[in-house]
């Protein structure tokens, strides 16, 4: 499968995309959206979403993984994070791509191990899962963290076999009585 991964942001959107088969990661692409020049939020928002519509169809992800919003101190922060996953959540809807949602914490835990985490600390784990020397910004390294996360969770949650049976010993908490 190829997942598309976003880290939304109004001044900088992070995205990566790899390649993940049988256990294996592939990294394919990676880069930050520089919005510091745009002076409107709606400037921003057409970008993100041009961005991201170009990379799908250059790269034609199945999958496409997000983080949500982390909610602090500044609600005006948080609303145009929002914004960005909005646009970026529907081009992601347009080309009927599988979506996950993963809080930092979750992505961090999947990553390193902690979901308390530094950006450093997962920067330096995805860059030893995809095994590449080369500098990565960090919100393109949190955006390939949403998307190696997303493979990890979506490998777990496949049956190893075809046969219900093995699937319900596999995950007897999805069967309804």
């Amino acid at each position: 499968m190829v997942i598309l991964g976003v880290d939304p942001g109004t001044i900088k959107t992070g995205f990566g995309i790899v390649h993940y088969h049988k256990n294996e990661l592939r990294l394919l692409q990676f880069g930050v959206i520089n919005l510091v020049k745009e002076k409107t939020l709606p400037d921003k928002l057409k970008i993100i979403y041009a961005e991201l519509n170009r990379l799908v169809e250059n790269y034609k992800p199945t999958d496409f993984s997000i983080e949500t919003t982390f909610f602090g101190k500044n609600v005006q922060s948080a609303l145009k994070v929002g914004y960005a996953r909005g646009v970026s959540l529907l081009a992601a809807v347009q080309h009927q791509l599988l979506i996950g949602e993963y809080s930092p914490r979750e992505i961090k835990k999947s990553i390193v191990g902690t979901g308390a985490a530094s950006k450093e600390q997962v920067n330096y784990m995805v860059k030893t899962l995809l095994n590449v020397r080369d500098e990565i910004p960090l919100d393109a390294s949190d955006a390939l963290g949403a998307a190696i996360c997303h493979a990890f969770r979506k490998d777990k949650q496949a049956p190893s076999s075809k046969s219900w049976k093995a699937f319900a010993e596999a995950f007897p908490e999805r069967i309804i009585e």
